[in-house]
């Protein structure tokens, strides 16, 4: 078994199985992946967890840990680029794991993105309540405690978080042009509040407020890095895509590096108006520190559109989040390690129906019944190791594969790839270790799936058992120094 487990599959296998049911509908160029990138990462970063880093962790230093954090996402996108381009599958980095690494890591970062994107999205959505609750209390109107808290924080069900994702559901199954043009709508909105933001607080910057710049020393710099790296999660979303952009090889890359870079511009500025316009302790007693920054020098009908650039933002990730977490489902599904049930194509849409609501269930409940602090704390260390995994198949492929095909190629390889291992590392040993001891036993219990239902079902498996002994010894690695499989993008 040990031989098996690290077979891998060739990119031409991986872009057959893209034709199966007809195939997704190629829609989406760069404009529309670099909206759905900034979609899925301006949102809980910008809106709360400013906030919670400056006055926790980094003070006014957070401009740095942003930074730090934007470091590592850029390593770690111009891998996930070179790979986009080169595999244009919806699994993002579980396919590019299989390609180089083998089913096992394949399963291994699938496990974490599930991770990532169902926490992410439960998180989110509890979010986007408490804003929502917030919005209506400012009209006048009050919706049962029981309705808008779950049994953990003496309600019985989150409401508002679970009817919103009831929205992104039909959304996402109603087709990619329509989630698109959806996310395209309200990320202008968004963007247009930060503006807002930034053309108001610009001039209320007193730099007094940025002494001291390190209260916490760099060890709260790299702590609040680790914490705000949430805010960047998203970019990777972009690559779940593939099998929906008319022109994989040169969009992908494209509205990977373009979301990331704009995104970043965004963060530095809005955190270094923020900490100067409001002494960092002050986000101590606040969960909206974008309004409350504005509120805090006069401008309330400012902090009240910061609002709803809030739900916009929010609204968006989930949006985003969602179609991710549905397309490495899908994947997953299609090559056998989870029930080929949810691997389909709806005949009409041209969406994964099946994993859409599946999604959506699994999401709902936790939103609805669980309390933020639980689902929040699993988001950031899953999104870290895959970026780690990713980063050394880019590595390890240059080596099996050094004259594969690349429309686009990550600089300075090994280097930015091992930076990129590097700086993801040490935001995994910032984490609170109650995290990483969740992380451990989330992964063990993948590990009982995939050897328990995942390996007898894999398409390999069945693929093994269904050729010649011969034939059979074409799949798994072969030693060092020997080529593995034909891999071609023909």
């Amino acid at each position: 078994m040990k031989k098996h487990i690290f077979r891998t599959k060739s990119i031409n296998e991986f872009m057959l199985e893209t034709k199966q049911d007809g195939g997704m509908n190629r829609v989406l160029g760069t404009f529309g992946l670099t909206m759905l990138g900034i979609g899925a990462i301006v949102g809980t970063g910008i809106f709360v967890l400013t906030g919670v880093a400056a006055a926790n962790f980094s003070g006014p230093a957070l401009v740095i840990s942003f930074i730090i954090a934007a470091l590592a996402c850029g390593c770690a996108a111009l891998c996930y680029a070179e790979f986009a381009a080169m595999v244009p599958v919806a699994g993002s980095a579980y396919t590019y794991g299989y390609v180089a690494l083998g089913e096992f890591w394949a399963w291994i970062i699938g496990w974490d993105l599930l991770l990532e994107y169902a926490f992410g999205v439960s998180t989110v959505a509890i979010g986007w309540s408490g804003y929502f609750n917030n919005i209506l209390m400012n009209l006048g109107i009050t919706l049962p405690h029981a309705l808008i808290a779950a049994p953990y924080d003496g309600g019985i069900v989150n409401l508002p978080a679970v009817l919103i994702l009831v929205a992104i559901a039909v959304i996402n199954i109603r087709g990619v042009s329509q989630s698109a043009w959806v996310n395209n709508i309200i990320v202008a909105i968004k963007l247009a509040v930060v503006g807002i933001f930034l053309a108001l607080g610009v001039s209320h910057v007193d730099a007094a407020n940025w002494v001291p710049f390190m209260p916490y020393g760099l060890s709260g710099v790299l702590t609040g890095a680790s914490i705000i790296f949430f805010a960047y999660i998203g970019f990777d979303a972009v690559s779940t895509a593939a099998e929906e952009v008319k022109h994989p090889q040169r969009d992908l890359p494209r509205g990977i590096i373009l979301s990331l870079i704009i995104c970043t511009i965004l963060y530095i500025a809005v955190s270094a108006v923020l900490t100067g316009m409001v002494p960092y302790l002050a986000f101590k007693t606040t969960a909206a520190p974008v309004a409350f920054a504005l509120q805090a020098v006069g401008y309330h009908w400012g902090a009240a559109a910061v609002s709803v650039g809030a739900i916009c933002g929010l609204t968006s990730v989930l949006l985003v989040m969602s179609f991710g977490q549905s397309r490495i489902l899908f994947v997953m599904s299609r090559d056998g390690l989870l029930p080929k049930f949810f691997g389909h194509v709806h005949p009409k849409y041209k969406t994964p129906v099946r994993s859409s609501v599946l999604v959506f269930l699994s999401t709902a409940i936790t939103a609805g019944f669980l309390p933020i602090n639980i689902v929040a704390e699993m988001t950031n260390i899953g999104t870290l190791c895959a970026f780690i995994i990713v980063s050394a198949a880019v590595i390890i492929l240059r080596k099996k594969a050094p004259n594969q095909s690349r429309a686009f190629k990550c600089p300075l390889v090994p280097y930015v790839p091992a930076l990129s291992i590097i700086f993801c590392g040490i935001l995994i040993y910032m984490l609170p270790l109650v995290t990483q001891i969740r992380f451990v036993v989330w992964l063990a219990l993948g590990l009982v799936i995939y050897f328990g239902y995942g390996y007898k079902h894999s398409l390999l498996t069945t693929l093994r058992r269904s050729t010649a002994p011969a034939a059979e010894e074409t799949a798994p690695v072969l030693p060092e120094g020997e080529e593995t499989r034909t891999i071609s993008m023909h």
